[in-house]
């Protein structure tokens, strides 16, 4: 295939895909005076972009950093969930909230509609009552990160080894509450012991909303192949991690450090366990090829020229997230608040 044929594939192929980001932190910064709905230079995602880049359903993290205190996780997190509502209502109907699989069946690529899913990362925000998951079910959350890196009431995360510990009960308690509702569990930041007691507990499909694999970059967030092939036999999906410091020891990652993850990947549990979770808005640096959401399409590009077909590249984009999202979410909405 010549160059311009390929290039020409890679962009009907990219246009056509129902694509999907399992993690942005776009919401913190919505806390910190950028406008979700204007285009801007500042970071990396904002609904413009998201729609230029041809996003069709993204995942918005509810994150509160750690000093928020113990205090103030819960109250981070609402004035998150708060900002998204409040663009969802200015957006006149181009970004859509996505809370049931009827909902998510709404969504058609290259419609002008962004799909936001609301998923929280770090269950310190829960403030150890299993009376925020429904409170939070009812704001429209459908996903859960049990931890960031660092340990809380439901778990340790990945950056306390020395602890060794795994789930707590609370955290099988929530992890059963979650199930119950519909959510999407998430295991990344999740301590290795704690990602075997999830895998243990979770009866469906658990996620790594954005991890990356051991076995090509051995840093403490990416996951071991034993883990892959365990999240794969559960039916699960890895989002791709876009942050240069878990792809490569090189000072800047690129495309293509990236790219050699998602063959890694594929190659032990499959393409159709494979898909994109960014970090972008979450992340410092990003790859020097893909500086925002807008260069997805060169993703696109690098997968098809890395081997992948076009069956699997559309999974890898939002295909293999949405098969897993209409298995897990709620039938129909629920009521609110």
């Amino acid at each position: 295939m010549s160059a311009a044929a390929a290039e020409a594939l890679a962009r009907r192929l990219h246009g056509e895909a129902f694509i999907v980001d399992a993690h942005t932190d776009a919401l913190l910064h919505a806390l910190r005076g950028r406008d979700l709905l204007a285009r801007t230079s500042q970071g990396h995602v904002d609904l413009p972009r998201l729609l230029e880049a041809g996003v069709t359903l993204q995942v918005f993290a509810l994150w509160a950093p750690r000093e928020a205190g113990p205090a103030g996780y819960l109250a981070h997190a609402l004035r998150q969930v708060a900002s998204f509502w409040q663009a969802v209502d200015r957006s006149a109907g181009r970004l859509r909230p996505i809370r049931s699989r009827q909902e998510l069946d709404g969504l058609v690529p290259g419609a002008g509609v962004v799909g936001g899913l609301l998923s929280i990362e770090g269950g310190e925000i829960l403030q150890g009552s299993l009376e925020m998951v429904e409170i939070f079910h009812r704001l429209g959350v459908r996903a859960l990160g049990l931890t960031w890196n660092h340990r809380n009431e439901l778990a340790d995360g990945c950056l306390d080894p020395e602890a060794g510990g795994g789930l707590t009960r609370f955290g099988r308690e929530v992890v059963r509450a979650c199930e119950a509702r519909g959510w999407v569990l998430d295991v990344s930041h999740l301590s290795e012991r704690g990602f075997w007691d999830l895998m243990e507990t979770a009866q469906g499909p658990v996620i790594a909303s954005h991890s990356n694999a051991h076995a090509v970059h051995p840093h403490p967030r990416n996951l071991r192949d034993e883990q892959l092939v365990a999240l794969a036999q559960k039916g699960g999906v890895v989002g791709l991690n876009f942050y240069p410091g878990f792809l490569t020891h090189e000072a800047r990652g690129t495309l293509q450090d990236l790219v050699r993850h998602a063959v890694h990947i594929a190659q032990v549990i499959g393409p159709e366990h494979l898909g994109l979770g960014s970090d972008f808005d979450g992340i410092s640096q990003t790859p020097e090829d893909l500086p925002d959401v807008t260069a997805l399409p060169r993703l696109t590009a690098a997968l098809l020229e890395a081997g992948f077909s076009e069956e699997e590249t559309r999974g890898i984009l939002g295909g293999n997230f949405r098969r897993l999202f209409q298995s897990v979410l709620p039938v129909a909405e629920e009521p609110s608040l």
